[in-house]
This record gives C-alpha cells, structure tokens and sequence, in this order.
C-alpha cells in the first residue's frame, strides 16, 4: 500500500480582523521587506479555499471570511512565500503589514542544482507524478493538469528520489467537482525505496461557470466527495456527531510483529476531545499514535483495489496516524493544525487534488 503525507507550510504572524455573527474580515497591507514600498498585485488568499484576492496600488487587501480556520497566503512573483494562521476567534481588530523578502538561493535550491534535472521531465516522470499528485479516482481522470510545462524535475541517484518544483502555480482543471485550482506548489518528492509521496503546497480553488445542468451535476459529485472525506470527518469530530455521520473509530496497534485493530466505545473519549469555548477549537490526542476510520455509508471506488487490493468492499477504511506527543486543533469549518504531524493512509491515502474540496464547501449549497 502505498503512503502519503499532504503538508502545508504555516508561517505565523499578528492578524487583525473585525468579526460578524457567521464571518469575519481581514485586511492589511503587503510591502517590500527592504525598501517598505506596496506591492500592488500581490495574490492574498485564504489556503484551500475559494476566497483570495490581489492587493491594490496601494497594496492594501480585504478579504470576509467564513467562521473557521484559514492559512492566510501571500504570494508575490520575485519574492518568498508568506503564510499566517487566522481563525475568527483569535484575530485583533487592526490592520495586518505583510513584509515580503525577495528571494534568495536557498541550500535547498543549491542542493537541487547540484542534483540532475532530467530534461524530459515530464514525459518520463509525468504519469508518476499525476497519478500521485491529481490521483486515480472518477473525479482524478477528469481532472487534467494545463500547463505541465512550469514543472521541473531532478532525480537523485544517491538518494533514489525524485524532487519536482515549479516558478509558478500550477493550474488544475477538475471538470468533475468544477473548480479550477491554482496550486503553489512548493515542492514534490517520491521516495522510491519506500514508496512515500509528500508535496507542500497552497491551493486556490475558482468554481466553474456552467450551465444549471452543469452547476447541478458538480453539486451532485461535490456531495459525493464530501461524504467519508477528511473534511467531512473533521467536520464530524468538532460536531461530536460521528456515528451519525457515518464515522467509527478503531485503534491500530502492533502486537508481536502483528497489526490489531482494536475496537473504541466513545471515540471522543479515546482521542481525548477537548473543546475550547472561547478559542472555537477543539483539541485531540488519540491514546494511541494510529487511528482507523471507517466510513460505512459508501464502498471504496473500484480504482481503489488496484491500490489495495485486500481492502475491504463494504466500507471506505483508512488510517491517521498523529505524531508521537502531538495534539490535533481542529477549527470549525474542518480546518487543521499542524497538518505537517498527520499522515494519512488507506482510502484518504488513495484521495488527491482531484477529490478536495475547499474549506468553505457547504454540502448541500
């Protein structure tokens, strides 16, 4: 079975906003680090979402915001990428000044200079990189990547495993759930010795516009996509209403060599659900680092058993695993944090760009 981390950079700074009943607005101006003058045309947007906009002469932005979570991310061609977490609850009611550098060579680029870009990139590595990036599902094969040309691939022999990057976003169509994504995507790697895939990144998702037939059939593949996702199970969680949403937890031990799964009674109590009232958050530490969620009220796709092919025809299974000593904060519109101590496996292993959602989907809207 393969494996798979999704990672989000977080970057956190002071954030002003002036909070409503169901959202809440956030403003403030970008400026060059070193010479302090706006940057107009910056791309400010709330990561994974529908809602972003560019600064204007002026540099000055304002963005509303449902209720909940965000990475807030703020790009600039030239210069190095900024992200800060703002949730409605938290935010001061003053303007935010975003100070952008320009950027520089890293020892991360060097390292990448130094490792051979393979020039026909994307006709050796291009499939690999789809099939693990946009995924294999219904909605993956209609979803297309329109300008592969921004991708740059280096393999490294040493290490046996390929590094993909791109100067600018990489634009996703998904003809199936109808957005269009811009993903900055910072970095993709593939370790060919364990199988493992990561890409860090920042997805911007526009809606399609189409016809009502259209509309309604993208509303229609939207629910689906909800339904068992990680969104619709955080979601879940924050709500206590799991078992009625189709959700049961387990825990996945290892004894003698030998993977149990074991069955959990209160799923709040076994991953320590803690709700903090004042902060909107609820917090987790499961008892045990490997959690099993099952979905049971939809069967894994047929594509899913050339993935796993012991899997279980009944229900979607898959796994979270959580870092040793790490807790989980959830915000209430299924949003996160730290996404970087999360790995999921299983059925959410098997899901990619052409299955997400953004953070501001509401089923049935």
């Amino acid at each position: 079975m393969k494996h798979f981390t999704f990672l989000f950079f977080q970057f956190f700074l002071m954030a002003g906003v002036f909070c409503q009943s169901t959202h809440f607005s956030i403003s403030g101006k970008v400026i060059d680090k070193n010479t302090g003058n706006a940057l107009q045309g910056a791309s400010v947007f709330a990561q994974n979402t529908t809602l972003g906009m560019a600064t204007n002469a002026e540099g000055k932005f304002n963005l509303s915001l449902p209720n909940g979570g965000y990475d807030l991310v703020i790009t600039f061609t030239g210069y190095t990428t900024e992200s800060l977490r703002i949730n409605n609850a938290t935010a001061l009611e003053e303007n935010l000044t975003i100070a952008l550098k320009p950027k520089e060579k890293s020892l991360e680029e060097v390292s990448v200079i130094v490792t051979s870009e393979v020039k026909d990139g994307w006709q050796k590595y291009g499939q690999l990189f789809t099939d693990n990036f946009i995924g294999k599902s219904i909605f993956s094969k209609q979803t297309s990547i329109k300008n592969p040309e921004v991708l740059k691939f280096f393999f490294s022999k040493k290490r046996n495993r390929l590094k993909v990057i791109a100067n600018e976003p990489l634009v996703v169509v998904n003809d199936g759930l109808g957005y269009y994504i811009k993903f900055l995507i910072d970095s993709f790697t593939h370790d060919f010795e364990s199988n493992v895939t990561q890409f860090i990144g920042y997805p911007l998702f526009e809606e399609i516009q189409g016809t009502a037939d259209m509309q309604a059939s993208w509303q229609r593949n939207r629910n689906i996509a909800y339904k068992g996702s990680m969104l619709h199970f955080m979601r879940s969680f924050y709500n206590r209403t799991l078992p009625g949403e189709g959700f049961e937890i387990q825990f996945l031990v290892n004894n003698n060599d030998r993977e149990t799964s074991i069955q959990v009674k209160d799923p709040y109590l076994a991953l320590n659900y803690a709700k903090d009232d004042s902060l909107k958050t609820v917090e987790f530490i499961p008892n045990q680092p490997n959690v099993i969620v099952i979905y049971n009220k939809a069967k894994p796709q047929p594509a899913y058993f050339d993935f796993d092919p012991g899997a279980k025809k009944d229900f979607q299974v898959s796994t979270v695993s959580v870092a040793p000593g790490e807790s989980i904060i959830i915000e209430q519109n299924g949003y996160f944090f730290d996404q970087t101590d999360v790995t999921t496996n299983g059925y959410w292993g098997f899901e990619k760009i052409g299955d997400m959602l953004p953070y501001d989907y509401v089923p049935g809207n």
